[in-house]
């Protein structure tokens, strides 16, 4: 099956979040858990969670269907101990946050060595925090998704999610996700045929397209290798309908969620519609 749906608000209770999606026609979808610009939120209420949870059974989404999104505070490269343990905190409560909703993935920028430590060592310290994240919850897989390649940000490079991914102790709770707006910006030419193939080819050579836990469907508004993440809805940037067409066709890519991060959200059910009929 294809799990296509955009990032839906939250606002008000996490089973606002399901409401959005399905009136969109959403069959996937992403949320935040609590607010994305704040470190911590506030505890989630029982009734919450029971409504989100009926919420679910009722549409009925799977948690296979929906990509959590961590809040963009979160750096798990950080160097600085203090910064990095604030980090971990709001990144550990997030990951309960999950658990509690029955949630399954929670997707994460990997963050940035701000140039105060090595790509190598920064991506080490990214693994050893993932460790040490899935030590202290359970049932949630940690899903590192690639960047632009925007300042010190990790993640542009297969590579580098390559050595996150292989620094993690536990194989069953990791994963990683691709956002093709970044993958374009980063320099990856993912319209040209031969370069998707190869692009892909790479990632299950040196991670496993098993690992692959969702994708994000964007086109940019930056042309390629802009090192720039900026999002625009399909067909209307630099990339164009048919790369996103040829994803939602591959049978690599079902069963995990495929999210729309468009900027104009009275275009999401015609986008979704698109790519379930391309």
């Amino acid at each position: 099956m294809r799990f296509i749906g955009p990032h839906v608000s939250a606002a008000g209770a996490p089973a606002a979040a399901i409401a959005n999606a399905l009136a969109v026609g959403a069959t996937g979808f992403a949320l935040f858990v609590k607010n994305q610009r704040q470190w911590i939120g506030k505890p989630l209420a029982a009734a919450d969670v029971a409504s989100f949870r009926d919420a679910m059974q009722a549409a009925p989404y799977a948690p296979t269907q929906i990509l959590p999104h961590a809040g963009y505070l979160i750096n798990l490269a950080n160097p600085d101990p203090e910064l990095h343990e604030k980090s971990m905190g709001s990144f550990l409560d997030e990951l309960h946050r999950c658990e509690a909703l029955g949630l399954d993935r929670l997707n994460l920028h990997p963050g940035s060595h701000l140039k105060k430590l090595s790509v190598e060592a920064a991506c080490d310290r990214v693994a050893e925090s993932i460790n040490r994240a899935l030590a202290e919850t359970q049932g949630v897989t940690i899903v590192i998704e690639n960047t632009a390649g925007q300042g010190a940000y990790l993640g542009s490079k297969p590579e580098e999610l390559q050595r996150i991914i292989a620094g993690v102790n536990d194989p069953s709770r990791i994963g990683f996700c691709i956002d093709t707006a970044h993958t374009f910006a980063a320099g990856y030419d993912l319209r040209d045929e031969k370069i998707f193939e190869a692009f892909f080819g790479e990632l299950d050579a040196r991670i496993g397209l098993n690992y692959l836990r969702g994708m994000h469907l964007n086109d940019s508004k930056s042309d390629l290798a802009s090192h720039h993440d900026r999002h625009e809805s399909l067909g209307k940037g630099y990339i164009g309908w048919p790369l996103f067409e040829r994803i939602a066709r591959d049978a690599r890519f079902e069963n995990i969620p495929l999210i729309i991060e468009t900027p104009d959200d009275a275009l999401w059910p015609e986008e979704i519609v698109h790519l379930l009929n391309a």
